[in-house]
Formats: C-alpha cells, structure tokens, sequence
C-alpha cells in the first residue's frame, strides 16, 4: 500500500485558469492556513487497484486544541451523513479536538485515533471525555470502502504531519476518491482577506468535495456544454456529500459562526450543486482569535468581547466566495483516477474550460 502525506498536483488552480470568483481578495496562500495558526495534515492510501482514500486533519492552532478550545458554529443543509462529534458542538458551541475528514466507513477509526491523540497530551491524564470531531464524504465508487484502509495510526500520520503550509489540492487525503458535479474532485482551499475598514481579517476554506448536480465555474455553464450531465439523467448520480471547514481569525461567538458556516451553502449552490436527497453537506465554522477562546473545565474564560452581529456581512461574503473557489480548486487540482472494479472518474478538461473563459470574454469585449 502506498502511503503519502503528499500528492501535489501539477495542474492550475481556477485562478491560473482566467476565473476569478467573487470581488474580495485572496489571502497570499489563497488557502485556510492563511488564517493564523490554522494547520492542514494529510495522508494518502493508494493501494493496488481499489484502495482511493486517506485523511484529511485541519487543527485550529499550534496549542492543546482541549485546554484551548475554539468556538464554533456548525450548520446542516442536507443531513444525510455521519458526523461525529456534532450535537455537543451545537450544544457547547465549541471544538476540543482537530477536525479530521476521511471516508465514510472509517469514521469510528478516526474518532479512535482523536481519542488516542488527546489522552496521550501532557497534563491530560485525568481526562475521561473527549468528543471528537469526524466529517466524511463516501468515496465508495472509486474506493473499496469496505476494506476499511483507513487505521487509527494513519489520522495519528495526518494529525504529525500538520503543517501551516498551503495545503495539497485534489486527489489527496480525504479527497482521493471523491468525485464532485460529474468529474474527479477532492480537496480544495481558498481564503478571503478583509481590508483594514471591514476588521482587517482572514476567513478560509477548506472542502472535501463529493457532491452531485450540474458543473457552474463563475457563472460559466460548463457541466452543461461538457455533457455533465442532461436533464433527464441527473438522478443517476447526483447524489454525495460535502463536508466544509471554515476559518477565521475574527473574534465571533459560537452563534454567528453557525451563522457564517449557513452562508457556505450559498458558495456550494454557485458551483451547482443539487443538495440532493443522498447528500451529506455540511459546514463547521470555528475562529482563532485568542479573545474568545474557551480553557477546559472552567479554568479560564474569554478574555474579550465577540465582535457584534452588525459586522457579519463582510465574513458571510469572503466564506460565500471562498466557498466557491476551494471547490473550483478541488475540480482543477484533481487528476484522472480508476479505482475499484475498474470504476473511473475523468478530470475536468481544463483545455476546455479555458476555451469557454475565451469565448465569454471575446463575447464582453464586443
């Protein structure tokens, strides 16, 4: 089997390719670890001619994750999933553990290995509760899900190799095997930066894409013109999952950042996706801000006030942007892949696109 924490792909990100969603601007990675602190740990199985899968860690800062929880907001459009670790975040509204993303039958591996990971932390050994934090898309097509590839020693791999370097794109991780609005998808990632008038902060995004529905790039009607699919076979496979993971480094309550993570939907419907009745799509929101981060067992509390309802709109634009972008890296990033039984999901044809972005501008100049 081979094992990597690493899979850079060779191809443009949406950005390269002429398309640039949105009016804010990117941070200078254009990924979620431009927000301070924020680190990304991957890994990669690969092995013979079914295993297409792995992990994808995210933690919000360099510190204990337990003793120095961050609040979160969590929000649901489509509930068909297995989400460990939700209601005590929407109950507490807050993350005592790195959010791990993987397939959908290795969940109770990951939740095993976040469990392993906290207890073995210095000063936790009196520690009997850990909730930990698991999302996951299924990338049973490709994959051979059943093998359960995925041990506890692989999310421990992910959780070491976390760095705050941009993370890899497409087919790594969590992404491998996951196929999004018709081709190869994977992971993506994308920020905004706020200028200084709007609160001079950073919101990123990080998706683990696996969703149905009918490609749109900025407006472009690509899934359509690429024959991805007609109307009248959409139910075939507009089924999947999303799992998006938000952050920023503004100091927001639990309760606006459920409100920040409900405003990536809207980042998800600009690509196109159909929120079908099989799919999983959910966001989980978390700020970094030292101000309001949360100590355990009522050893310390906030030491700031959250920023007022009235500056949301600023974030709710960078996460709807961000959202979309890190999708559209996810579907550039991802290369060709054949998988189980033979199972085969094309890259989006860039040389296309990019034709199509030709056109449309030619069409404006005029």
């Amino acid at each position: 089997m081979t094992v990597s924490g690493s899979s850079m792909s060779s191809r443009p990100r949406v950005r390269e390719l002429g398309l640039a969603p949105g009016v804010l601007s990117p941070g200078v990675q254009n990924a979620i670890t431009d927000v301070p602190g924020v680190q990304v740990g991957q890994l990669t199985l690969w092995a013979g001619e079914g295993v297409r899968t792995g992990v994808t860690a995210v933690l919000p800062h360099g510190a204990d994750p337990f003793t120095e929880r961050v609040p979160a907001g969590l929000f649901v459009a489509n509930g068909f999933g297995k989400l460990a670790g939700s209601t005590q975040v929407i109950e507490l509204g807050e993350l005592e553990t790195p959010i791990v993303l993987t397939n959908t039958l290795s969940v109770s591996a990951a939740v095993a290995a976040l469990i392993e990971w906290t207890l073995a932390k210095p000063g936790h050994h009196d520690v009997r509760t850990v909730n930990a934090f698991v999302g996951e898309t299924n990338d049973g097509v490709l994959n051979d899900i059943r093998a359960r590839a995925v041990r506890p020693e692989h999310v421990l791999e992910a959780l070491s190799a976390a760095k705050t370097d941009p993370p890899d794109e497409g087919c790594v991780g969590a992404g491998t095997g996951t196929i999004a609005l018709g081709f190869k998808a994977g992971i993506g990632t994308s920020s905004r930066r706020l200028a200084a008038p709007l609160g001079a902060t950073t919101v990123g995004v990080l998706v683990q894409a696996n969703f149905g529905g009918l490609l749109l790039m900025d407006g472009l009607r690509v899934g359509e013109k690429l024959g991805r699919h007609a109307p009248h076979d959409l139910q075939d496979d507009i089924d999947g999952s999303a799992m998006i993971v938000i952050a920023t480094d503004a100091p927001l309550s639990d309760r606006n950042l459920r409100r920040l993570a409900a405003r990536a939907m809207a980042g998800l419907a600009r690509t196109g996706a159909a929120f079908a009745h099989g799919s999983g799509d959910y966001a989980v929101a978390f700020s970094t801000a030292a101000e309001v981060r949360r100590a355990d067992r009522g050893r310390a509390t906030e030491t700031g006030a959250p920023w007022p309802n009235e500056r949301l709109s600023p974030l709710s634009q960078a996460v709807i942007e961000a959202t979309e972008e890190a999708v559209l890296n996810a579907l550039c990033a991802a290369v060709d892949v054949t998988g189980q039984g033979g199972a085969q999901a094309l890259a989006l044809p860039l040389a296309a696109v990019e034709g199509m972005i030709r056109a449309r501008d030619r069409a404006a100049a005029i």
